[in-house]
């Protein structure tokens, strides 16, 4: 069950600018506050919002707010923002970086989304630091392999600073990623497939240490899907879908430094 304290609630709130003033009148503008709860309360439960409870307010009326914010990059502004949080409060561990992936069914289908031996869906691409937390996070189409899926990643970074070691596991080993992320000053530390040639062999035991601890990242998957809501992709659309994955994302941002 989500926890969400009243200071991250506010943050988010907080961040999010007012909509015009009407001139003529009219209905009376929606809470934010209130709506955030009733959007976090969907993304928590992985309920359709037919089922938003009444303490919400109206659910077309969140629905239709969530959707507008999504539309003005809201919640992708807020994921910006809390990375940058983190950052200038000296939260962020990027010493070593932990990168992997996570299917999402497609339910609805919809645009961005690839087929798969087990079905059309989306991958979540996550690259996170030493504490688990996300550095890079983003959704694509789970068609290509997760090698050719890095590179889009780090156009989503949440820090300034680039990590300079990146690890991995077999999914990773490439030599032609290797050398792409060498460009931008990165080492990658994955295991070798088992039918690489022993004569190229580009790893050795020392960095390979390391990799003891890639579950770091498979531990902050397992929080991402938390929330139901982003276990399976009932949305048609990417951006909603990205929308409710920012909002998550987020949240564990913030738990570090807002508790």
């Amino acid at each position: 069950m989500l926890i969400l304290t009243d200071e991250q609630l506010d943050w988010n709130a907080a961040q999010i600018p007012d909509p015009p003033a009407r001139p003529k009148g009219g209905r009376p503008i929606a809470d934010k506050r209130r709506t955030l709860r009733g959007i976090f309360w969907i993304l928590d439960n992985g309920a359709k919002w037919k089922d938003l409870p009444s303490q919400f307010g109206s659910k077309s009326t969140v629905h239709r707010w969530f959707a507008r914010w999504v539309a003005e990059g809201v919640f992708e502004r807020l994921l910006q923002l809390a990375g940058r949080l983190v950052e200038t409060r000296g939260g962020y561990r990027l010493y070593e970086c932990y990168i992997d992936g996570t299917f999402a069914k497609a339910k609805s289908g919809g645009d961005g989304v690839g087929l798969t031996k087990v079905g059309k869906g989306v991958k979540i691409m996550v690259l996170v630091d030493a504490r688990g937390l996300p550095v890079a996070v983003e959704t694509m189409s789970a068609g290509p392999h997760e090698s050719k899926l890095v590179q889009r990643l780090f156009d989503f970074m949440l820090t300034r600073e680039t990590p300079p070691r990146v690890i991995g596991d077999k999914a990773y080993d490439c030599d032609e990623l290797d050398a792409e992320l060498a460009e931008r000053g990165i080492e990658l530390i994955a295991p070798h497939r088992s039918n690489r040639s022993p004569d190229n062999v580009t790893q050795d035991r020392r960095p390979l240490q390391r990799y003891r601890r890639r579950w770091t990242v498979e531990r902050s998957i397992a929080w991402i899907q938390n929330f139901r809501r982003l276990c399976i992709r009932w949305e048609k659309s990417t951006k909603l879908f990205q929308g409710f994955l920012h909002l998550g994302c987020t949240l564990l941002l913030l738990r570090p430094v807002l508790g």
